[in-house]
């Protein structure tokens, strides 16, 4: 069976030195909030070009504490409205209403799956603090457009980064686009931890002030709490072992890319509908997301021919029991995409034998 993601390969090219880094941080003593953390973040910071990068538990708790600190500003209040995608993984609205403010959702773009810039403002209101773009799948969204929309507007850009690590425009990094972003180091994801892990970048001073003590139960000085805060922290462990794999994301990253060019290039079957690529610096592949009318026909087909895949996401934000008041509004476009996409194999270590086998069997279907 071709694995999906491979995470156990992954982690094995750096096996040695990940097993130093624990070593290191097992022999320090110190496993909260001590060296490894502080030198991921400055590395992590100047990678994504951010003046901060705050380490925290998870992709989640950084969007939380993002719209948490904007509200112990004095900028954001309970029912404010956040305008998300439609079509995004839940944590992205979750981290909304869980701060008691309201996500509006708006329609992707149907090529690209990200929000549509187009549709933002006819869903501006009085209440409207805050654009929640999500680089979906590992591409940018249109950044340009949506950061002249919250311009006119007054609006604060929240970017969730949790799937776009490196995405660029002309060397301007995902994370480094609006006020602040989110940011996953989930496992599977492109910079994944071998754990949860997770961080908000930003250039904001107050903010990022703000952020770091809400992280760290509301304190800037032990004992000493400013904020009614959580325990939000990103370990020694899994900063020293990101650390570790940073090094070689932006190589890892271009084998990615080499695979999905593979793809692009090389899948013909009118029954698959591939992703469109605005630029190929602005997308990192973190999935590669086909769509097809048979969605369960065609994964059953490969999984049949030793082929496995995953489907992100099968039910849209505004279908989940979660959010039961919105089960009976309809966004056809997010509807569609969620009946449809189907994930294939890709990772940086995925062999070249099982790339051809993809696209043979694809192109058989």
């Amino acid at each position: 069976m071709i694995k999906f993601l491979d995470l156990y390969n992954i982690n094995q090219q750096h096996k040695s030195e990940l097993i130093h880094a624990f070593e290191r941080v097992l022999d320090s003593g110190w496993y909260i909030l001590g060296k490894e953390v502080k030198q991921f973040e400055d590395d992590f910071a100047a990678w994504c070009g951010t003046r901060y990068a705050i380490g925290v538990a998870n992709g989640l708790d950084a969007l939380i504490l993002i719209i948490r600190a904007y509200k112990e500003l004095g900028i954001f209040e309970d029912g404010d409205e956040i305008i998300v995608p439609s079509n995004t993984y839940i944590a992205s609205i979750l981290a909304v209403s869980a701060n008691d403010l309201i996500p509006v959702l708006v329609e992707p773009d149907p090529e690209t799956y990200n929000i549509d810039p187009g549709l933002i403002e006819a869903k501006i209101s009085s209440k409207t603090k805050a654009i929640l773009p999500v680089h979906l799948y590992g591409q940018l969204c249109d950044m340009e457009n949506i950061s002249k929309i919250a311009r006119k507007h007054n609006l604060k850009v929240i970017e969730d980064c949790a799937q776009s690590h490196g995405a660029a425009i002309n060397g301007r990094k995902a994370g480094n686009f609006g006020d602040a972003a989110g940011i996953s180091f989930y496992p599977g994801k492109n910079l994944g931890a071998l754990g949860d892990g997770g961080a908000v970048t930003t250039n904001d001073d107050e903010l990022a002030s703000a952020v770091r003590a809400l992280a760290n139960y509301g304190s800037h000085i032990k004992y000493k709490n400013k904020y009614k805060g959580i325990n939000s922290r990103l370990d020694e462990l899994q900063a020293a072992l990101l650390g570790v794999k940073l090094k070689s994301l932006d190589a890892d990253t271009q084998i990615k890319r080499d695979i999905a060019n593979r793809y692009l290039q090389e899948i013909k079957n009118d029954k698959i509908k591939l992703p469109k690529v605005t630029e190929q610096s602005a997308h990192v592949w973190h999935l590669f997301v086909v769509r097809t009318n048979d969605r369960n026909g065609l994964q059953q087909y490969l999984t049949d021919n030793g082929i496995q895949t995953v489907i992100h996401y099968p039910i849209p934000p505004h279908k989940q029991e979660a959010y039961k008041e919105w089960n009976e509004l309809s966004y056809p476009i997010s509807e569609q995409i969620h009946a449809e996409v189907l994930s294939l194999p890709l990772s940086p270590v995925m062999p070249v034998a099982e790339v051809n086998k993809v696209i043979e069997v694809l192109n058989n279907y």
